[in-house]
């Protein structure tokens, strides 16, 4: 029945996300592109979607602080490593600039596949590909660190 729960959750969850992606006009890459032009048409649209997002985020975050245990599951699982190094550097530097270029990151760009519009597709794939291929040349190997 745990199982079941989480699964609705994950789906209620994730269509919620798609909605106010789609809402906001955040399936546009164009709009995404504009928020980053700074110094052309600067779109700010963006700004208030991510600022919406912190604020949850803050709120989900002071209530999780207060529980002992997660609803659906026994234990919090966050990861382990907490200390900024290359790989995250360089993992961050790589995922700004697909974003920048392309429009999308991995939220948007799922939920824009329902459009069915090529380029979308084409980038939704190499994402896929790329996300296999980190894990496969640099796994760890290291659990996630349970907390709590």
């Amino acid at each position: 029945m745990r199982h079941l729960a989480r699964n609705l959750l994950s789906l209620t969850a994730g269509l919620i996300f798609g909605f106010g992606l789609a809402l906001s006009g955040m399936l546009n890459p164009a709009r995404v592109r504009g928020f980053l032009d700074i110094f052309g048409a600067w779109d700010p649209s963006l700004a208030f979607v991510l600022g919406g997002a912190v604020v949850i985020s803050a709120i989900g975050y002071i209530i999780s602080r207060r529980m002992e245990s997660p609803v659906l599951d026994a234990t919090f699982r966050l990861p382990a490593k907490t200390s900024v190094d290359s790989h995250l550097v360089i993992g961050a530097a790589t995922f700004g600039i697909g974003w920048g270029i392309s429009g999308l990151c991995p939220g948007p760009a799922v939920a824009s596949l329902s459009f069915g519009i090529p380029s979308t597709i084409a980038f939704t794939v190499a994402m896929v590909v790329g996300m296999f291929a980190h894990d496969r040349l640099f796994a760890t190997g290291q659990p996630r660190q349970v907390l709590r």
